[in-house]
């Protein structure tokens, strides 16, 4: 009877536990859906993402404060608008005498945009020879000017845009072509996933050259997000895949597979057994790391949402996880001090040994609380989690390069995601790798080197096209092989001066 009791008691603590856990689920859920989506908000720091600030600050520009004034864009083209008195208004409405012009003008200025279609016809000059050498046919033709898809009735321009609105801007091709209809120009979605078919072929040399580029660098940022494929593949019961994306100081390269499995990022990394990837701590990047030697840096971004995850999922332990996001809004605090004196090597040096001694603090912390029988099982779960991944939370401190989060990744892949949304990913594998191919050069153009995007294309694809659908001469279009007056041709320049340190051991002597 007694055993049976205790059995009783025993089933009925974990059946308690058990609907502890899931009503944390359930509260986790319910802000991932309705909760409120940013921390990015006045007063919220050291606060959870569910509360209010203390002080509402009205958005936009703030009253008091100087402005930056009415900005000109003087690298638009001028169109001159004249406006004249009417005719009834050039004399004297008392005694009629007419007026005389005055010399200059009163001038101001209005930015207008002005967006047509239009068909651009070719009349192609014909000769005839005079002499009777019989070399030259009898009517000479001036030749054709090349066009990116051989006699397609859309020039280069139709498919720039078409490239950049949808992989750049992340807007579905319907919307566009929509927009266009109101403009008189009706092009077919059928017309457009033949052309694109067409272009894939012609960034090929550019992924690899890409790729090639992102492996001499020193570290990396990696991550990936799902991305729907509409086509069935023998053997998948689904249509999801995996985008990846690895950011690193010259490229964004973004690679679109079947699988989440650490081969992927090993394969990307093939060859490598020296560097640093900044990861978060999905166990297929440690898989990758064992097997190619690479030195895994993980986020602490993550690990601040394990603490604001428990506080919002068990109320009785809000307190103790503000206390160690606190410790984790401190630790970043110390870096950025850290990083402003990184010129002056005694005040680096001092810096670092602050955060050690910080970084000490927090691992004492966290053992003693594991030692401690009264800790709940699931604040237990995350310290033995924080103690697991700490070797590789704590490469920042020999590497200062190396920020303490993944969020240069994240960020990355935003635009890719705001798409997803949009189109819902790809409808053939071939369009899902043409997808991977756009988002990694559009995006490396515009995000790390500043690129004019627009202008780049047209004059990539216009190179294609002279040179009968072959990709040109890559040292003119690659933004690290460019020179300095084709860079700033493109208005590109060089990535941020801090991203080009290579990676070496501090030293904190």
């Amino acid at each position: 009877m007694v055993r049976r009791a205790e059995r009783a008691r025993q089933a009925l603590s974990e059946l308690q536990g058990e609907l502890e856990r899931v009503r944390a689920q359930v509260k986790d859920f319910q802000k991932r859906l309705f909760g409120q989506k940013s921390e990015k908000s006045n007063g919220m720091r050291g606060k959870l993402p569910g509360q209010r600030p203390s002080v509402e600050r009205p958005r936009g520009h703030q009253r008091g404060q100087p402005g930056h004034g009415r900005t000109t864009p003087t690298a638009l083209p001028v169109v001159v608008h004249v406006v004249d008195l009417p005719q009834v208004d050039k004399c004297c409405p008392q005694c009629g005498l007419a007026l005389t012009p005055c010399p200059g003008s009163l001038d101001s200025e209005v930015v207008e945009i002005e967006v047509k279609a239009y068909r651009r016809l070719i009349r192609r000059k014909q000769y005839k020879p005079l002499c009777q050498c019989g070399v030259l046919p009898a009517i000479v033709t001036a030749p054709v000017p090349p066009n990116i898809i051989p006699k397609g009735k859309y020039g280069i321009s139709i498919w720039s845009e078409l490239m950049l609105d949808k992989f750049l801007y992340g807007r579905p091709t319907h919307r566009l072509l929509q927009s266009w209809q109101a403009l008189g120009l009706d092009v077919a979605p059928g017309t457009v996933a033949g052309g694109f078919a067409h272009l894939a072929p012609l960034f090929a040399p550019l992924m690899a050259a890409f790729r090639e580029k992102q492996l001499t660098d020193s570290h990396w940022h990696a991550d990936e997000t799902g991305w729907k494929v509409f086509e069935h593949v023998e053997g998948r019961k689904t249509n999801r895949w995996y985008l990846w994306v690895y950011r690193s100081t010259s490229v964004i390269y973004f690679d679109l597979e079947p699988s989440r499995a650490a081969t992927v990022p090993q394969a990307h990394f093939k060859g490598l057994s020296d560097g640093i990837v900044i990861c978060d701590r999905y166990s297929a990047y440690q898989t990758m790391a064992r097997r190619l030697g690479l030195l895994l840096a993980f986020c602490w971004v993550h690990v601040r949402r394990d603490f604001v995850t428990l506080a919002q999922g068990y109320p009785q332990l809000e307190s103790w996880s503000l206390v160690w996001i606190e410790r984790i809004g401190t630790l970043y605090h110390l870096n950025a001090t850290r990083m402003a004196v990184r010129a002056d090597a005694a005040a680096f040096a001092q810096a670092t040994v602050t955060i050690e001694q910080h970084l000490r603090s927090m691992a004492e912390s966290r053992d003693a609380e594991l030692r401690d029988a009264t800790l709940h099982v699931a604040a237990s779960k995350v310290m033995m989690s924080l103690r697991r991944h700490w070797a590789g939370l704590t490469v920042f401190v020999a590497y200062p390069e190396i920020p303490l989060d993944n969020n240069i990744a994240e960020n990355a892949v935003r635009g890719p995601v705001v798409g997803r949304k949009n189109y819902y990913g790809s409808g053939s594998i071939w369009s899902s790798q043409f997808a991977a191919s756009m988002f990694t050069v559009l995006l490396t153009l515009d995000q790390v080197w500043a690129i004019n995007a627009r202008l780049w294309m047209t004059e990539f694809l216009q190179a294609c096209a002279v040179g009968c659908g072959t990709p040109p001469d890559l040292s003119n279009f690659l933004p690290w092989t460019m020179t300095q007056e084709r860079l700033a041709h493109f208005g590109g320049k060089l990535p941020a001066a801090p991203a080009d340190v290579q990676p070496t051991p501090a030293d904190t002597s």
